[in-house]
């Protein structure tokens, strides 16, 4: 548990670092651009090369990469055949990314078309204007891609902080773009137009910077790629295998936005505004949490595998089951009760109004529904690709996108945009219970009686937590969107009374104790 917590707390602690930057980036977002029109052409430009980036780059290449990688370290040690396999699945990387590119680059009208809602495509110029954008940002895919390659090698090397703080400069640059908007606009709707081109020049700038950074970093660790002649060695058709499949398994959540965008295709004006907003919310305990755990557990699953080290694999895979949920199910609980005082606080202002920010806090509730399954399915999936199994998470993933489709079909006429969010969560959670049962059955993993009393007693805390924060918030009155000073003293002090529930509670159940949150702290158990 001591070496999961340390990387854990690396990985997350530069990833809070990250969110905390986007926060700032889309409170200057939300004021600049509003909702709708502009807004909503800029925030699908910018889905489209992000979630390719977080299906193919992230989720399906680091689930086939970093098994085949670490089997190859085991063997061989780091400057042996890892390097070679490295080295032969850049050559062929490279190519793929430059023709995908460039197809991608030349219909670009018809796929913004494809998700474009009925208000956007109607509008000649704001449409003209999105497909501009997701022109120019698109390259921040092929640079995306290079780069979680080299992440996937410094990640197996348990050097995680490098990778970790890349993102970071996603959101420097875009918040340098905003800025400069801002010098050079006076609001109109020009100055909003030339912000979002602005914009999507910065994705593609910070895409080469982070591969230039982890290219530095990877250097510094004594592992220099080289550029080879592409050729589909054995090794790189076994991780083509595998990455496939995986696309489904690791990437069901980002499967899911491209069916989500269809939908919100037939919802009204601003939708997909909300929904990004919202989910700005909903991504920072899942990309803390369970980012941070999924890429710290994958590395050593892999090597306990290889070891036949089958107690420390199921060690390693219970710790960070109940770490996913002690950190997980209490921010759910909070952001299901408090997520209109927070999008209020922190989105309200200038373009976007009062209103937009209590839809967005409704966004959040349908979002946070799902959060623990979230993060669950990024903590099991991993058990299933550090055994090379690819098949049954994209079963699973399959059967949860089938049922995602329905209850969109059932909820979106009924609830809008919330339904959407729900749909998503509830399908979340029956893709962890498929997860959970097929481990259990093949023996690779159950929860403990222990472990699953742990669970039920932060579930308690939480819950008694949400409570709290249901009576404290009418208290709180107008001041969530009242001035600088009032916000900011709001969230402390919603903050501080949901972490004192939550841990008080958690100490008097017996989940935690003051040892156990000291060395939490520490980033050590």
């Amino acid at each position: 548990m001591s070496s999961l917590v340390k990387s854990v707390g690396t990985i997350g602690g530069l990833t809070l670092v990250s969110r905390l930057f986007g926060f700032a980036r889309d409170m200057l977002l939300s004021r600049i651009l509003g909702a709708g029109g502009v807004a909503d052409a800029w925030q699908l430009a910018f889905q489209l090369p992000n979630i390719f980036r977080r299906l193919f780059a992230e989720g399906a290449f680091a689930a086939a990469f970093v098994p085949l990688f670490n089997q190859r370290m085991t063997k061989e040690g780091e400057h042996g055949e890892a390097r070679a396999f490295a080295d032969a699945v850049m050559a062929v990387l490279i190519p793929i990314l430059i023709v995908f590119s460039a197809v991608l680059l030349i219909v670009m009208p018809w796929v913004m078309g494809l998700f474009a809602s009925d208000a956007l495509e109607a509008d000649a110029p704001v449409f003209d204007l999105a497909v501009l954008m997701a022109r120019i940002a698109f390259p921040y895919l092929a640079f995306m891609s290079l780069a979680t390659l080299f992440a996937a090698i410094l990640n197996s090397l348990s050097r995680f902080a490098a990778a970790a703080a890349a993102p970071i400069f996603l959101n420097i640059c875009l918040i340098a773009a905003l800025l400069l908007g801002m010098a050079h606009g006076d609001g109109g709707i020009a100055a909003r137009e030339a912000t979002g081109l602005y914009l999507a020049i910065a994705v593609s700038v910070s895409g080469l910077v982070q591969l230039v950074w982890l290219y530095v970093w990877l250097r510094r660790a004594g592992f220099t790629p080289a550029l080879r002649r592409p050729r589909f060695t054995p090794d790189v058709r076994e991780m083509g295998i595998l990455i496939l499949p995986a696309v489904f398994g690791a990437g069901v959540y980002q499967i899911s936005r491209f069916i989500d965008l269809f939908f919100i295709a037939t919802l009204p004006d601003k939708s997909i505004t909300y929904l990004a907003m919202a989910d700005r919310l909903n991504q920072l305990p899942l990309g803390i949490i369970g980012i941070a755990l999924g890429t710290a557990i994958l590395p050593a699953l892999s090597r306990f595998i290889a070891q036949e080290n089958r107690d420390g694999a199921f060690r390693l895979q219970s710790n960070a089951v109940e770490l996913a949920m002690l950190l997980t199910v209490p921010a759910a609980a909070a952001l299901f009760v408090a997520g209109p005082a927070i999008t209020s606080a922190f989105y309200v202002g200038g373009h976007y109004t009062r209103a937009d920010g209590l839809a967005t806090g409704a966004v959040v509730g349908g979002l946070v529904v799902g959060l623990p399954a979230y993060v669950l399915v990024k903590v099991l999936v991993p058990n299933f690709f550090a055994r090379k199994d690819t098949r049954t998470p994209v079963i699973t993933a399959a059967i949860s996108l089938i049922i995602n489709v329905a209850l969109n079909l059932a909820l979106i006429p009924r609830f809008g945009i919330v339904g959407l969010a729900l749909a998503g969560s509830v399908a979340a959670w029956c893709n962890v219970a498929m997860l959970y049962t097929l481990l259990h059955r093949s023996g690779a993993f159950h929860l403990t009686a222990q472990v699953a009393g742990r669970i039920a007693r932060i579930a308690l805390a939480a819950a008694i937590m949400a409570a709290g924060l249901a009576l404290a918030l009418p208290v709180a009155g107008d001041a969530f969107t009242g001035g600088v000073f009032e916000r900011i003293a709001a969230l402390l002090a919603l903050v501080a009374t949901g972490g004192i529930l939550f841990f008080g509670c958690a100490i008097l159940f017996g989940v935690v104790n003051r040892d156990t949150i000291g060395q939490l702290r520490r980033r050590q158990l």
